[in-house]
């Protein structure tokens, strides 16, 4: 080959690659445009796994649900559950609260949520039936062994035939569920502890502060039919007495005729009346609500 044709070579060969260099930047350059256009229109996502944020949730007030709704009071000394619909006793049940190291946190809790089939998510994937949860660290009411002492990790176990019962009754908007350390000894008891437990700061622990504290509508109860207003006042001086609670209560003495004879009703209004009357009713006294 002379050294003309070997240049020659050279040259084409250098054009090739030059050319081919050329051809590389321009689609480099293309791709370039194409990819800021795309950016423009839509930028790339950024794919993080979404998390829903768990809201807090506060309990129905207990003088609400003591009118209509369910309240639930558990006593962890007494290993007790009493449950109240509408402010009349519906069930009591035994229970088995959480162990030493495990203890079942006392307050006023909501029901987060319902589940008829639930396993632990913390506990080696426990079967939970007729799940109640009360909060979202694992503390919740269902079916379970109840051996008559604390034994549970936490949770509130029932017989099966009850935490059923207990699962159809509630619903979450109008549940409030009252855990204690302080023994219960009767359902009295359980009502005015619940309605103690949400009672502000210093208030005395006493169920018509409580009562006339919340945000309740007037509500009228009759405590006697006497047959003069004489009479009529005796009954509610000797109640007041009895049942310091209906001194904060406005009294009414009402004439009515029933049949051909003359009656004097004995009624009083307060906020939370019905839930009082219920009270009174559990322990003895003569008392209906007035609707």
């Amino acid at each position: 080959m002379s050294r003309v044709t070997s240049t020659l070579a050279i040259l084409l060969l250098l054009l090739g690659v030059a050319g081919l260099g050329l051809t590389l930047l321009g689609r480099e350059a293309r791709a370039d445009a194409q990819e800021a256009v795309i950016q423009q229109i839509a930028p790339p996502a950024i794919f993080q796994p979404i998390v829903q944020p768990i809201r807090p949730q506060s309990p129905p007030p207990v003088p609400d649900v003591l009118q209509s709704g369910v309240l639930v009071v558990v006593s962890k000394t007494s290993q007790r559950m009493h449950v109240f619909k509408n402010g009349e006793h519906w069930g009591s049940s035994p229970v088995s609260t959480g162990k030493r190291g495990h203890s079942t946190p006392a307050g006023v809790f909501p029901i987060l949520q319902k589940r008829v089939f639930h396993r632990s998510n913390i506990y080696s994937n426990a079967p939970m039936p007729y799940m109640q949860r009360l909060t979202w660290r694992g503390i919740a009411i269902h079916a379970g062994h109840v051996p008559g002492y604390p034994a549970s990790h936490g949770c509130i176990r029932l017989p099966r035939s009850f935490a059923k019962a207990l699962f159809d009754l509630t619903r979450a908007d109008r549940t409030t569920v009252v855990v204690t350390n302080a023994p219960l000894r009767s359902e009295e008891g359980a009502v005015a502890l619940a309605l103690n437990s949400q009672a502000p700061a210093g208030q005395p622990a006493a169920v018509p502060s409580v009562v006339m504290a919340a945000a309740a509508p007037v509500q009228t109860i009759q405590l006697a039919a006497a047959l003069s207003p004489a009479e009529a006042d005796a009954h509610w001086q000797g109640a007041v007495a009895m049942y310091p609670q209906l001194a904060s209560f406005q009294k009414a003495v009402l004439p009515a005729v029933v049949g051909q004879r003359r009656y004097w009703r004995l009624r009083a209004s307060a906020p939370g009346a019905h839930a009082v009357c219920g009270l009174l009713k559990r322990a003895g006294q003569d008392c209906f609500n007035v609707i």
